[in-house]
């Protein structure tokens, strides 16, 4: 039965997005604490989930279109139209699916843009403290001409 395979798909989903949802948080947390040490495994671990989910998604779209079919509708039906024309129990099933769905995306949108911006402040600050270190200073010799020289010390920050 479509409608039955659908659903099982959908669980899968929710459960990636989820699981998404929690990867992201702890990418989250190691920006927050500015020890970016296992910054790079946590981004490797969100786009493990990522890879999983695009899998799923294809997944999805076939047992869709065969559920489609199942109901009556055409294939590439959405999940709200599959949920309308689907017999009880099944479309409060695919709307409950629907809500789910929707609503962790929408937190999963919100976390992703917030990571990104405090990565791209923290990739600002570095780069305008490296700015700083090569910058020249323009001083006057013993004999009055300009001449230009480097500071040779600096002090470093262990969050950058």
């Amino acid at each position: 039965m479509g409608l039955n395979e659908l659903s099982t798909v959908l669980w899968r989903q929710r459960e990636l997005l989820e699981t998404l949802l929690f990867k992201l948080e702890e990418e989250e947390l190691i920006l927050a604490s500015g020890r970016t040490r296992w910054i790079g495994r946590a981004t490797r671990e969100v786009e493990h989930v990522l890879d999983q989910l695009r899998g799923v998604e294809l997944g999805r779209a076939i047992e869709a279109d065969d559920a489609a079919r199942e109901v009556g509708l055409v294939e590439g039906a959405s999940l709200l139209e599959l949920a309308k024309a689907a017999p009880a129990p099944w479309n409060d099933l695919l709307r409950s699916h629907h809500v789910a769905l929707t609503d962790v995306t929408a937190q999963i949108d919100a976390l992703a843009h917030s990571n990104r911006d405090v990565l791209q402040q923290s990739v600002r600050a570095t780069q305008e403290a490296l700015v700083g270190i090569s910058a020249t200073q323009s001083t006057y010799d013993p004999k009055g001409s300009s001449e230009q020289r480097i500071d040779s010390a600096f002090l470093f920050d262990e969050a950058l």
